[in-house]
């Protein structure tokens, strides 16, 4: 996208500035796409001498608009040539107003680029400096959004209920409603499975009229993510690799785009399709502060074909990041490492891992999402290693276990869906003859740890947790 300075009385890049300040907030219609594609495309230069309302207005139209053009390339580069630690690092003197409306922009920018930890601080100032309530609408959308996305639940269910608190008082028309609102609302009710929200938010978002091509990408997501939950993996799949393959899938938010990979190859996983999942997500580009963390999607797809030590290794960089790891991809990360270290026999790892997981969840909100993708023998075991250990989590573990048959792999699935590797079906065959694991061991020339490792994939697989289990069901589906 070639980029311009903003020339001294460029009349036109200055109307576009003014009008779509104003139509960020509450009460006159959403941002025009001219304007925003205008400003998308402008380099704001760099910091001046003293800040102004205008130079910082200029600003704040120009972050909201590469946010919603997905014009993102510089990414957290941008907002630190004017900020450090939050404070600009110029003298300023502008009013209350223009602080807050700069910082909101600036929050969701840093959102659009995938680091919500820092957009949330952002807004949280665009909070403390807004002096009216269309600027604390904004202003709790924003934040809502950042807050979803780092898996605060409880703070942006706060937001959200905040915002719409205004929305009503104010009566403000449906043309008025904030996008980063909705997204927040449906990163919160995906942590929940919530497929109704999910619906409705799709509705609100195409009963919004607008010329952004965005809305509409953003409605069919959440439709895609309501058949992901429903277990409606054929519709899914039809809807989601045609938003993948449109024309105009380049002008939709890439936080959306990547969000809905993940979905589709865990859609293929569940489908079996293993090969094509892991092709779909290496297309895929993780984002430094890791909104959306491909390494925490494969890992799914990784486990459900038996490659655990690759479950490990392609995970360790995403573990040493430790707080700057975003908190919503982190706990799906740790459990499905916890499921790898069981599997692979080292139960105190594992134990370790999961706990972590448990204790981020519980301190969060509770999001249902770390088992999602999670065969059930597996999420049951380590969650009865932390209740062994931790009775302070055991509140979390109980809404965890209620929460398992509707999340996790189910059995019914497992045949079909998790085809067995050659060497497990070799195996396969002989538990269902009376000899002992060593015998077995004996037999195919390997160690009987080999052996133990081997049929950990296979219960997993099946959805199962002891070998008379595995073999009901292998008797059933044998030739």
């Amino acid at each position: 996208m070639p980029i311009v300075e903003v020339p001294e009385g460029g009349d036109a890049l200055r109307a576009a500035s003014v009008q779509t300040l104003l139509r960020l907030e509450p009460g006159h219609g959403q941002p025009t796409a001219r304007h925003l594609t205008l400003l998308a495309e402008v380099d704001p230069g760099p910091a001046p001498a003293v800040w102004t309302d205008a130079r910082a207005g200029v600003l704040a139209s120009i972050l909201a608009a590469r946010a919603r053009r997905d014009a993102l390339a510089d990414g957290l580069a941008l907002p630190q040539r004017y900020f450090e630690d939050g404070r600009l690092t110029r003298p300023a003197s502008m009013s209350a107003s223009t602080r807050s409306r700069l910082y909101a922009s600036v929050s969701e920018y840093c959102s659009a680029t995938g680091w919500p930890q820092i957009a949330a601080r952002y807004a949280a100032e665009s909070l403390l400096f807004a002096e009216t309530d269309a600027q604390r609408y904004r202003a709790h959308s924003v934040h809502a959004l950042a807050l979803a996305l780092n898996a605060e639940y409880i703070a942006a269910a706060a937001a959200i209920e905040r915002a719409h608190a205004l929305f009503t008082a104010h009566g403000w028309h449906d043309d008025d409603l904030s996008h980063c609102l909705c997204l927040g609302e449906a990163m919160l009710a995906l942590t929940r499975a919530d497929v109704g929200r999910l619906r409705e938010l799709a509705d609100a978002l195409q009963r919004t009229p607008s010329d952004q091509p965005y809305w509409n990408f953003g409605a069919a997501v959440m439709r895609v993510a309501a058949h992901f939950f429903d277990r409606d993996l054929a519709a899914g799949l039809a809807e989601s690799r045609r938003l993948l393959h449109a024309s105009d899938r380049a002008r939709s938010p890439r936080l959306q785009r990547d969000l809905l990979l993940g979905m589709h190859a865990d859609m293929l996983a569940l489908h079996g399709e293993f090969d094509e999942a892991l092709a779909v997500l290496a297309t895929g580009v993780t984002q430094p502060g890791h909104a959306v963390c491909f390494p925490m999607q494969r890992a799914a797809t990784l486990l459900l074909t038996g490659r655990e030590r690759e479950v490990i290794e392609s995970t360790n960089a995403c573990v040493a990041m430790h707080d700057e790891h975003c908190l919503r991809t982190l706990t799906p990360l740790l459990t499905r490492r916890a499921v790898a270290f069981l599997r692979l026999g080292h139960p105190r790892r594992a134990t370790q891992s999961m706990e972590s997981a448990i204790e981020l969840i519980s301190r969060t909100g509770g999001s249902l999402m770390p088992f999602l993708m999670i065969p059930s023998a597996d999420a049951a075991r380590l969650l009865d290693l932390v209740a062994d250990e931790r009775g302070d989590l055991v509140e979390t573990i109980t809404a965890m276990r209620a929460a398992l048959p509707a999340l996790a792999a189910r059995q019914s699935m497992s045949p079909a869906l998790s085809p067995l590797s050659p060497a497990e079906r070799e195996l396969a065959t002989l538990l269902r003859t009376d000899q002992t694991t060593a015998e077995i061991a004996r037999a195919r020339g390997v160690s009987v740890n080999t052996v133990k490792s081997q049929m950990r994939s296979i219960y997993s697989k099946l959805g199962v947790s002891r070998r008379e289990e595995a073999v009901a069901i292998l008797d059933v589906h044998s030739d």
